[in-house]
């Protein structure tokens, strides 16, 4: 067993769980590239011009970040409500992450609070929670804030709200992203983290990006918090 991880998680009191990664693959049934190509035709009968890169950008998130540092707030939130609605739409075919469920409930057997901090929108994690029964485990749920995408991860205030919510001093609490805006908003929290690489590419890259711990499944953060004494 991975000794580090072992210690690290026996450090914290909070458990602070990013969604689309270490949860659910939330666009498995219905493809980000999809998603992001309406949000740019939402873009076009805005009569916004959509320069090439963007009209081809694969990832809704980053068409909404782009829209967002354009400045018209109109736009945001009508690019916003639309991709809140595609992922309404999107977790009900998510594909669950192999022991992602199994982090949740080792975690609170644990007597460890577990929250998500998402750049999804929370309406859309907690529906997931709810059809996959697990929202009883989760509070608080920190989503994306609306039509706001500056404070999406990397920033920190996100983390911060959850870290609040549970009353836990930040360098207690664990933030298990699958991205590099996870560890950039948790080392600017003041949060631990730990890079979940669920591509092998990611390995090298979350290790030069200086988390805590790198893990490649989810199952070995489950196994680690299975084997701690329970709360």
């Amino acid at each position: 067993m991975n000794a580090d991880l072992e210690r690290l998680l026996a450090g914290v009191s909070a458990v602070l769980l990013d969604f689309d990664g270490p949860i659910c693959s939330v666009f498995a049934g219905y493809p980000a590239p999809q998603v992001a190509a309406e949000l740019v035709d939402v873009l076009r009968r805005h009569g916004v011009h959509v320069p090439p890169d963007l009209a081809s950008e694969p990832d809704p998130l980053e068409v909404l970040r782009r829209t967002g540092a354009a400045g018209d707030q109109d736009v945001t939130r009508a690019v916003e409500d639309a991709l809140c609605a595609a992922e309404r739409r999107a977790v009900e075919t998510a594909e669950p992450t192999p022991y992602g469920r199994e982090v949740i409930v080792a975690a609170r057997q644990a007597g460890l609070p577990v929250a998500v901090v998402s750049n999804n929108s929370a309406g859309a994690v907690s529906a997931y929670l709810a059809a996959h029964r697990l929202a009883a485990y989760v509070s608080p749920v920190v989503g994306r804030a609306h039509a706001d995408p500056a404070h999406m991860k990397p920033n920190p205030e996100p983390i911060l709200q959850a870290v609040r919510v549970l009353s836990e001093p930040p360098n207690r609490c664990v933030l298990v992203g699958d991205s590099l805006s996870d560890i950039g908003g948790a080392r600017a929290a003041g949060v631990r983290v730990i890079g979940y690489a669920n591509r092998p590419a990611k390995v090298e890259t979350f290790r030069a990006a200086g988390p805590d711990v790198v893990v490649t499944s989810m199952g070995e953060i489950a196994g680690v918090l299975i084997e701690r004494p329970r709360g």
